[in-house]
């Protein structure tokens, strides 16, 4: 934690809505499989290496779980207000100016997660369902062949769904907060 900070600063930091600290929870949750990532890693590393018996689902499933938590961690950084911005120009102009900046960032997040919601729906569609209509979780490919491809479409189905929810809310939020000051 920055000590040259000021409260308001942390308070950027904290969830703004229920959805947010719920992101938050989950989140901070969910990063306890990274440990159980690098533990299933050094196992693999041990049986191959030490014992020369490698296993054939260790692999896929630490990529499986990197890749997911990777995407959930999208949610979490709009949630804590650590997501990726130009702070050179950001930091320059007055906090009112912020705001704007912020409420064109939302609209454009906006945008783009709703139109990246759309595309992965339709691969998630594809990696689940047959031409015909019929379930069929696509899968790896692989001797263990599980359907973590299909699970992982789904997820950044769903997470992308989140986070266009995530960032009508932030934008509501924040049109609010220029309206409160404009009164």
């Amino acid at each position: 934690m920055n000590t040259n900070s000021t409260p308001a600063e942390h308070d950027e930091d904290k969830p703004k809505n229920g959805l947010d600290a719920a992101i938050v929870k989950i989140g901070n949750a969910l990063s306890l499989l990274f440990i159980f990532t690098v533990i299933i890693s050094f196992y693999e590393v041990l049986m191959r290496y030490v014992f020369d018996s490698p296993t054939i689902w260790v692999h896929e499933t630490a990529s499986f779980l990197g890749g997911s938590l990777f995407i959930v961690g999208g949610l979490y950084a709009m949630a804590t207000n650590k997501h990726v911005r130009v702070v050179l120009l950001y930091d320059m102009v007055s906090p009112r100016t912020r705001q704007y900046l912020n409420v064109f960032h939302h609209v454009m997040g906006l945008l783009f997660s709703g139109l990246m919601a759309w595309a992965s729906y339709t691969m998630a569609r594809e990696a689940w369902l047959t031409p015909w209509g019929e379930m069929r979780l696509e899968t790896s490919g692989s001797a263990w062949n599980p359907p973590f491809p299909a699970l992982l479409k789904g997820i950044i189905f769903i997470c992308l769904c989140v986070l266009t929810v995530q960032f009508l809310l932030h934008l509501i939020a924040e049109i609010r907060g220029l309206r409160k000051k404009d009164v």
